[in-house]
């Protein structure tokens, strides 16, 4: 059934995704297994854009589906999390407006047991240090999928700086152009390469 449901995901099928996934809750699957079927979907869906298989309107279709069934699974997550293992600050850097990757980021982090304060996208540095600060947060993640979002995500590393916060906060960065250059170009402590690699850092400087 899992299987299906991420193949219907990367031909689109929108029926047969919420289908899916509403069958599989219902027979007691997994709701974190559902989360990781709709991302190895979206992941196929995104390399598919990437060699121009797909165009945006396919993208923006995908994220649409994504949304819809994990509106369906999220409830069950919340349910399923007894306390929080911490907190952290998502959100996609001014000047981008991109969330595909961010939100799925932050629905495995919130599988795991994360409070995440996703503040959505375009968001300007000197958010992201207020609630940072006002949170007590002590991670902030900044996404963004275009390169003029380097700028951004150093600017907010200073304005975190100056606020007096960056030794207690940790930064992690993450969107399909960021490599190790732009983490030391940005000031940042890390990068995700995916999701998964971006919750295994969340858990380490939150253990």
């Amino acid at each position: 059934m899992q299987d299906s449901i991420s193949n219907s995901l990367i031909e689109l099928e929108e029926n047969e995704v919420l289908q899916g996934v509403s069958r599989s809750l219902e027979q007691g699957v997994e709701p974190i297994a559902l989360v990781e079927q709709l991302r190895q979907g979206m992941s196929v869906v995104g390399k598919r854009f990437e060699d121009k298989e797909y165009y945006l309107s396919e993208l923006i279709m995908s994220a649409e589906i994504f949304k819809e069934a994990m509106a369906l699974i999220e409830p069950l997550l919340a349910a399923s999390s007894d306390e929080s293992r911490g907190r952290l600050v998502i959100g996609t850097v001014k000047g981008d407006i991109h969330d595909i990757g961010k939100n799925i980021v932050a629905t495995l982090l919130r599988c795991d047991g994360f409070e995440v304060l996703d503040l959505g996208v375009d968001v300007p540095a000197a958010v992201f240090v207020e609630e940072t600060r006002s949170s007590g947060a002590k991670v902030l993640a900044l996404s963004g999928l275009l390169t003029p979002a380097f700028d951004a995500m150093k600017e907010t590393v200073t304005a975190l700086a100056e606020a007096g916060l960056r030794d207690d906060v940790k930064v992690i960065i993450g969107g399909g152009p960021v490599n190790q250059s732009v983490v030391e170009f940005a000031g940042a402590d890390a990068w995700g390469k995916d999701a998964a690699q971006a919750v295994r850092l969340v858990t380490e400087y939150l253990a």
